[in-house]
């Protein structure tokens, strides 16, 4: 390949400006000429606005980038035909059965095929299983352009490690991992991904390590989840609570402070199946990880068996009672629904035949409607927290600190969250 100067060569495109592709992007635009592509034209609108839905990046920061004449943003492909380094940061979802969907993947390379030009460099950042950016996104790279792999064009993998919601562990104070498909075209991504992460970055030995890095850091995370879950069950028959146990055990220097909840979101409910997959594909059948799976995709439905336990004791009616869930989000204090779990909780009520009310105060009303089918509270305002016989906190956002419970015989209340102190509920996960 030849001599690369970032300073003076690089122009970026990165394809995909949701939670991972527009800090990125942002971050890229301060230092290089930059173009952000996004197929939604309206989530293009609202960011040339300064309006950014996921609440990553701030209106001023993201107007002062755009108008430094480095950076722009475009639903329009044709902006992509400049550019030499590509970041691919789609989506990469799983289907209903668990099986990993690269759709997003493919068509993302097939665009950046299009526009490929000799000595261009096409870096992948979304979650796959260890083998998939040079067995199935390379050959769609080579297919497109006509161009020969680690001749004419090169890749790296460099997997996001966004935390959506959390203010403190922002993209450029993340360490990144970085890799690439030869020595020189290794050291080139590093070197760009080091200009912009002030927390420093890590270049594995090849991309397939990168990968599994990647893929590993959130089943690790799954199964650890997965087995204070499990504590929480065994915990809850012998009638000891499980945080005064966790409470305890964390006074030991190494011992891992995970608690239990619902799994979701777009990384730690996903990424497993993705090496679980791989795993069955090479002759291996993976028990941890997928019994760490099954237990934490089935919290939701525990937690109505629990709360329905609870209104027989208390001899309240189920058919038709009335249930409020708050908080619907996979995690507290962020707009992200991405395979929340909370929707099992919600349809395991309904099973029971129950009138639901789902509050809150961090999701858009409007894009809710796309993605559910029925409506959703986000005014406390017009909450009567008398009316409910089954109060489930399902996410623990701050603002649910104005919200006053007391324990009473008309009434459930289950904390999956532990948000509130255990003298003012009846049972917490």
């Amino acid at each position: 390949m030849k001599h690369f100067n970032l300073k003076k060569d690089a122009k970026i495109a990165l394809i995909g400006l949701g939670y991972v592709g527009l800090p990125l992007a942002v971050e890229f635009g301060l230092k290089y000429k930059t173009v952000g592509f996004d197929i939604n034209l309206e989530r293009i609108k609202e960011l040339k606005k300064g309006n950014d839905k996921t609440l990553e990046i701030s209106k001023d920061k993201l107007l002062s980038t755009l108008s430094n004449g480095n950076f722009f943003i475009t639903a329009d492909a044709n902006g992509l035909k400049d550019c030499n380094i590509y970041i691919i940061t789609v989506p990469t979802p799983i289907d209903k059965y668990n099986i990993p969907d690269l759709t997003p993947l493919y068509k993302a390379s097939e665009l950046v095929g299009k526009y490929l030009k000799n000595n261009d460099i096409v870096i992948y950042e979304s979650t796959v299983y260890p083998g998939a950016t040079e067995e199935e996104c390379v050959p769609v790279l080579e297919k497109v352009s006509g161009l020969r792999f680690n001749f004419d064009f090169y890749v790296g993998y460099s997997p996001e490690r966004i935390n959506p919601g959390d203010k403190l562990h922002t993209v450029t104070n993340i360490k990144k991992l970085t890799s690439g498909s030869t020595e020189v075209v290794a050291e080139i991504i590093d070197k760009l991904y080091l200009s912009i992460i002030k927390a420093g970055t890590f270049k594995t030995t090849s991309i397939k390590v990168a990968e599994a890095a990647k893929v590993i850091e959130n089943s690790q995370r799954d199964i650890n989840i997965a087995f204070v879950n499990e504590l929480s069950k065994i915990f809850s028959r012998l009638s000891i609570d499980t945080n005064e146990v966790l409470e305890a055990a964390s006074t030991k220097w190494n011992f891992l402070p995970f608690k239990p909840g619902l799994v979701g979101g777009h990384c730690i409910g996903v990424d497993p199946f993705y090496l679980a997959q791989k795993a069955m594909e090479v002759g291996y059948h993976p028990e941890i990880i997928l019994a760490g799976r099954r237990i934490n995709d089935g919290m939701g439905k525990y937690v109505v068996t629990e709360v329905v336990k609870l209104m027989l004791k208390k001899n309240l009616k189920i058919n038709g009672s009335n249930a409020l869930i708050l908080g619907f989000t996979f995690k507290e204090n962020c707009p992200d629904v991405r395979n929340t779990k909370v929707i099992d909780i919600y349809n395991e009520l309904l099973d029971y035949n129950m009138n639901i009310d789902v509050y809150d105060p961090w999701i858009s009303i409007q894009d809710f409607k796309h993605e559910f089918n029925f409506e959703i509270k986000n005014d406390l305002s017009r909450l009567k927290i008398k009316k409910y016989q089954v109060i489930i906190v399902a996410v623990g956002h701050s603002e649910f600190k104005k919200i006053k419970l007391t324990k009473n015989l008309n009434q459930v209340i289950y904390d999956v969250k532990s948000f509130y102190s255990k003298e003012i509920v009846d049972a917490r996960l």
